[in-house]
């Protein structure tokens, strides 16, 4: 599969730290792609369209300084990740502060992709679309997006319900350009299994919470060390789409989970809380997480990994 150009010589490994709402900020972005992944993040994370102008011109320019400064590192571009679904009022002005630095990467999500496609283009950047479903992808391609990312069971915040093994098989089936892969990868291992699955890129986000870097609670980054999988629940009650989050933070914010989980239909009142704001997301790679890490070494970590399971024998009939 062809990578764009815009990634030659500028990963240290084939991940995608995902933009994720409330958690993505210019720290978080600038130090994934200090260190060979791109960051993103979305634009519903600026207030105003002047502070999204302020974090596009923050993240640029210390990028820039620090490629210059370090000529012999891979510095990962960034991302801006816009939500193109009509009930996003927003979208137009992003898109012209997008359009004002000519923003070289765009992901878009939840709509039809091909006016941003086509602003994009006019400027040589590329656009990837996420999607749950193989017919979502059909209509991405259509719409002439360059890569799709492919969002399966198991992802943090809005999942799909596909198995990755299908999904991207399916997907591979009428797509031959860049793919990137969400869904409980965690660790290099993930990253390798996702290349040989027939996925270019890991788009990884719950594994990046759990760093010094990202700018959330305390109490969140320690709950994510403290998970397991059992500790996830999958519903649509708190957004109106089907998401996995921590029953911790549910129950930390003052939600009877026994009592939700026995409903037959949606009629909780959250009182004073925001979902978003009170109940935490989290993939199902959550058991893997042991320690919050910097980035830095984070990374390194992953490379390891990844290194580990590109050196692991294929499997053999012969006798030792």
């Amino acid at each position: 599969m062809a990578i764009p150009v815009l990634f030659h010589n500028k990963l240290s490994l084939p991940v995608i730290c995902a933009p994720m709402f409330l958690v993505s900020s210019p720290k978080l972005v600038i130090s994934a792609c200090k260190n060979g992944i791109v960051g993103s993040f979305p634009t519903f994370n600026t207030r105003t369209q002047d502070l999204l102008d302020s974090w596009i011109e923050q993240i640029s320019t210390e990028l820039d300084a620090y490629a210059k400064s370090n000529p012999e590192k891979p510095v990962a571009p960034f991302a801006v990740n816009l939500v193109v679904h009509p009930s996003n009022t927003r979208l137009e002005k992003d898109r012209a502060v997008v359009k004002k630095h000519q923003v070289p990467f765009v992901i878009t999500s939840q709509g039809n992709p091909a006016q941003v496609v086509e602003e994009v283009h006019q400027w040589g950047g590329i656009v990837f679309h996420d999607v749950i479903r193989a017919d979502h992808a059909k209509k991405a391609i259509a719409a002439g997006v360059d890569g799709i990312i492919i969002v399966t069971a198991g992802a943090g915040g809005h999942a799909g319900e596909i198995n990755p093994f299908a999904l991207v098989r399916e997907i591979r089936e009428f797509w031959d350009g860049p793919l990137a892969l969400a869904g409980a990868i965690n660790d290099g291992y993930g990253v390798r299994a996702a290349e040989i699955l027939g996925a270019d890129f890991s788009y990884m986000g719950t594994r990046f919470i759990a760093t010094e870097e990202a700018e959330v609670e305390a109490d969140y980054k320690s709950m994510l060390v403290s998970s397991e999988i059992k500790d996830l629940i999958y519903t649509d009650t708190f957004t109106g789409v089907k998401c996995n989050f921590l029953k911790p933070s549910i129950a930390r914010a003052g939600v009877d989970l026994e009592s939700f989980q026995a409903k037959s239909h949606v009629d909780l009142d959250l009182g004073e809380s925001n979902a978003w704001k009170d109940f935490w997301s989290a993939g199902h790679g959550v058991s893997g997480i042991k320690q919050v890490l910097p980035m830095k070494a984070l990374v390194q970590q992953l490379k390891n990994e990844y290194q580990g399971a590109v050196e692991m024998p294929a499997f053999t009939t012969k006798s030792s």
